[in-house]
């Protein structure tokens, strides 16, 4: 096939460019040419904007398109509009993020989806309106190609090339060893998928020109906090000691869960008990699989070894964590 992917050299879209490519397809890619533009010298690259630019795509055709870059409605307007005349079939990346409110386990597909506020306007702002944003991206793409769109709504994506360091975080702190202040409880559930895997089974799904919606999380079973820290302790063989302290406490030291303990969602998130418990039955009955989450643990800490990793750092510093583990210790009786 001939597939053009928008974007395609970050994270997830350089995975989906290294499958298809293994699977013998013919790729384009469209995109500004900054962010990692050495990438894949074999393959046609076409230079570019989204955000007003897409001369160079008009009168190409393509079998499939895969959209991993569109964030706002207007550049999925723009994008599938020029495309629906020339490409077969429209893939777009959405999130879980979208759906309206996760105070319930098991969302799937049909759960209602989120909207923008009155007056945020059709673009609104990418930050603060993400899930909207993407719902009404979703939209977009199948009016502009009525019945030729696959959705998938990833969950958090992990694994090598991941920018936003949520999963390696865990990786690399637990490969230091020694006492580890971990969110409390260590039975709270977690949704994580390889993005290898999902840019696989999305290949394959493009190959079928299937079409509709899917959750894309996982794994296929239910995985707690702590399997996962003691997946990534058993990997790297380190003596890692895990020091559970509950919310009350985190929340009072004002310990921030999306940069200090990634992937920590505090209960006072109100609407938020469900984000890691989404159903993903629709994209398992369609072969969506999952490689050991020990494979992913080696893989992490062997691109966070490589020096030009740029990651996003996160965590605790280590003179924080440990004033922190003391205070913790300081109030649990002897």
């Amino acid at each position: 096939m001939k597939i053009l992917i928008l974007g395609g050299t970050k994270f997830l879209g350089r995975h989906l460019v290294e499958a298809a490519l293994a699977r013998g397809h013919e790729i384009t890619l469209f995109n500004r040419g900054k962010t990692n533009p050495h990438l894949y010298p074999a393959v046609e690259k076409i230079c570019g904007d989204r955000d007003g630019n897409l001369d160079a795509l008009e009168g190409r055709h393509f079998d499939a398109a895969i959209d991993t870059s569109g964030y706002i409605p207007a550049q999925v307007r723009a994008s599938a509009g020029l495309l629906a005349s020339t490409v077969g079939h429209y893939t777009f990346i959405s999130s879980i993020s979208v759906y309206r409110d996760f105070s319930e386990a098991g969302l799937d597909e049909n759960a209602s989806t989120a909207i923008l506020p009155p007056g945020a306007g059709d673009n609104g702002n990418n930050g603060q309106y993400y899930g909207a944003n993407k719902a009404l991206c979703e939209r977009t793409a199948e009016r502009a190609m009525p019945g030729r769109v696959l959705i998938v709504r990833p969950g958090i994506i992990v694994g090598p090339h991941d920018p936003t360091n949520r999963f390696s975080h865990w990786v690399q702190r637990i490969a230091r060893g020694g006492n580890i202040l971990c969110p409390a409880p260590p039975d709270a559930l977690l949704q994580i998928i390889d993005a290898r895997d999902l840019a696989l089974w999305i290949i394959r799904m493009v190959e079928a020109r299937q079409v509709g919606c899917f959750n894309a999380a996982g794994p296929a079973y239910a995985l707690t906090f702590q399997q996962m820290l003691d997946t990534c302790r058993n990997a790297s063989g380190r003596d890692a000691r895990f020091v559970w302290a509950d919310e009350e406490f985190l929340l009072e030291h004002k310990i921030n869960p999306s940069t200090e303990l990634p992937l920590w969602i505090p209960k006072t998130e109100t609407g938020y008990s469900g984000f890691f418990a989404v159903d993903c039955g629709r994209a398992l009955k369609m072969g969506l699989v999952f490689r050991p989450l020990a494979e992913t643990v080696l893989d992490v800490f062997a691109f966070a070894l490589d020096s030009s990793s740029n990651a996003r750092e996160t965590g605790l510093s280590p003179n924080r964590e440990e004033k922190f583990l003391q205070a913790w210790n300081a109030r649990i009786p002897a």
